[in-house]
């Protein structure tokens, strides 16, 4: 689908965002260039953070827009009993994000800004995710196998761990994935009139 005469830029390496936004049938292009730095201060409240970092990439862009691009952003928060879980550095970082999130429920939070020269719309959507008790057998396998070393909360959904583990949710699977697609597109329609 063509939003008019608009250039769409994904600002994101992300293969799962790139994917979602093919979904929509809309012509983008992947722009990665940024020198925005992922931090926020500690009493950041925490479902805000997301917001924040999706608009510290917006902004981070690594050169200004033109007059006919429009830039999308995102980021995503895992959210369980009020810990905030990043992507894991390691393994045993993500063993212990996933034993923390196994028999329980949490929060998924991602956040998107879509931006051109002269406007700029930051929202975010919200899951609950419920896992079933995960081994330690399935967390090691999974970890090594699937490698989560990219993903908050170190899991996606649509991969193995999601398959055995994830007994409902609700809210959107693709806010989960990564990026509120049906969100996306309200808002782009809403931007392109």
């Amino acid at each position: 689908m063509k939003f008019s005469d608009r250039k769409i830029i994904l600002g994101s390496g992300s293969p799962r965002r790139r994917e979602l936004l093919q979904g929509l049938d809309i012509d983008f292009e992947v722009d990665t260039g940024n020198d925005f730095k992922e931090e926020y201060s500690l009493d950041t409240p925490h479902r805000k953070i997301p917001e924040l970092l999706s608009q510290g990439k917006s902004h981070g862009f690594h050169r200004p827009l033109t007059e006919n691009e429009i830039l999308i952003t995102s980021d995503t928060l895992v959210l369980c009993e009020d810990e905030v879980m990043g992507k894991p550095h390691s393994r045993e970082e993500a063993a212990r994000m996933l034993n923390r999130l196994s028999g329980k429920s949490h929060e998924v939070i991602t956040a998107v800004t879509i931006r051109d020269l002269n406007r700029e719309i930051t929202f975010s959507d919200t899951a609950t995710v419920h896992f079933k008790p995960l081994s330690d057998e399935e967390i090691y396998y999974y970890i090594e196998k699937y490698r989560p070393y990219d993903k908050a909360g170190a899991y996606g959904i649509q991969e193995w761990i999601g398959y055995i583990g994830i007994t409902s949710i609700e809210g959107s699977f693709y806010t989960i994935m990564g990026l509120p697609v049906h969100r996306v597109y309200e808002e782009l329609q809403r931007f392109c009139r």
